[in-house]
């Protein structure tokens, strides 16, 4: 994550910065808890797949913090 802890697959993670979703005109805000993470090996550095509110996506880990 985000300040070096390890992530694992079903954890629960915090988004540490706003992130503009690709493709879309909305904003994943900072502070939103995802729960039930996937680890993946995902293109251009994004490791982590995760179902939002906003729907599932690919993100880097090193916007996210262990919950």
């Amino acid at each position: 994550d985000a300040h070096g802890t390890p992530l694992a697959d079903g954890d629960a993670v915090i988004v540490v910065k706003d992130l503009k979703v690709k493709g879309a005109s909305s904003v994943l805000k900072k502070g939103s808890k995802i729960k039930g993470i996937r680890l993946v090996d995902g293109a251009d550095g994004h490791n982590v797949d995760c179902k939002t509110d906003l729907g599932s996506m690919l993100l880097k880990s090193e916007f996210l913090k262990k919950a």
